[in-house]
């Protein structure tokens, strides 16, 4: 790992493609993963010993209610008193969102010390790619500081409820910047449920995902996603991953500035209603979920 405590922003390694990660199971992309293809990459990884990352933390259910149809209702969180079944977003910069659920839980999503809110959240969630998406210090006040990475040799495992609110995650894997090469299962997918939603926060993923990645993440609704185009995944690297997971509403994040982001929204533009919000801040619920997909962009990034 590298990069100083502190500051902004990560600093690259040299460039790598999402490819060039094990196990060799998320090698190849989703189109090329024939259900024989696939089949024949587990077991040739399994024959090498290569090591594969458990996913029985995660899973959301599948959706149980039809989406509206017609045009979304993002509503800024400073207009919106309090409801049964809605969850507040706010984006405090880089990779970090506070979620606040229906009954008030707060989770913030790679807690690092300094993108924080005023009061301290219920549950941090951290990636320790590098050091701007994580604190060896956290506010002794959290109820629950979660872990993307293990210090053993098995992967994370994040099971937890806390009132209206679960946290799992997945296990991915990251380039190792201290020794070259492949950390397995050094980084998570955080998926938050709440209020009948499902948030997934990408955190600092690098590899796109296999078939066993998606049927174990289920059906997500928000997706929190880093658009930097080289720290993580190129642009279309990560438009591939938002294609296979088919979430109906992608906030992005870790794009630092504009002139990092409006590549990646040119990119998927054909694909996607992009809608820019003036507020850092939006509640959500089943009902306002858009119809089909749309990038909300929050400033901060």
């Amino acid at each position: 790992m590298t990069g100083l405590v502190g500051f902004p922003r990560c600093f690259a390694a040299p460039p790598f493609p999402a490819a060039s990660l094990l196990p060799p199971a998320r090698l190849l992309p989703a189109r090329l993963l024939t259900a024989h293809l696939l089949a024949a990459v587990l077991l040739l990884a399994a024959g090498l010993g290569v090591p594969m990352r458990s996913a029985t933390a995660a899973g959301c259910m599948p959706e149980v209610a039809s989406r509206p149809s017609g045009r979304s209702l993002f509503i800024p969180a400073s207009f919106i008193a309090d409801a049964p079944e809605q969850v507040s977003i706010t984006f405090l910069g880089h990779a970090s969102f506070l979620i606040e659920s229906p009954q008030h839980v707060t989770a913030v999503t790679d807690y690092n010390g300094y993108n924080i809110p005023a009061d301290p959240p219920d549950i941090a969630t951290m990636n320790h790619a590098h050091s701007t998406h994580y604190t060896n210090n956290p506010d002794p006040r959290i109820k629950y500081v979660l872990h993307g990475w293990s210090e053993t040799a098995e992967p994370a495992h994040i099971d937890l409820t806390y009132r209206d609110m679960h946290v799992g995650n997945l296990p991915t894997n990251i380039r190792d910047r201290a020794r070259g090469g492949t950390e397995i299962n050094g980084n998570s997918i955080f998926l938050f449920q709440t209020a009948g939603l499902c948030i997934a926060h990408l955190s600092h993923l690098h590899h796109l995902l296999t078939a066993e990645d998606l049927a174990a993440l289920g059906q997500i609704d928000i997706v929190m996603a880093p658009v930097d185009g080289e720290w993580t995944m190129s642009h279309a690297d990560m438009a591939a991953v938002l294609d296979q997971l088919h979430a109906p509403l992608v906030i992005p994040m870790h794009y630092f500035n504009r002139s990092v982001l409006e590549p990646f929204l040119a990119l998927v533009r054909d694909r996607y209603t992009i809608r820019l919000s003036e507020e850092r801040d939006v509640v959500i619920s089943r009902a306002t979920l858009p119809a089909q997909p749309e990038i909300l962009v929050l400033p901060g990034g």
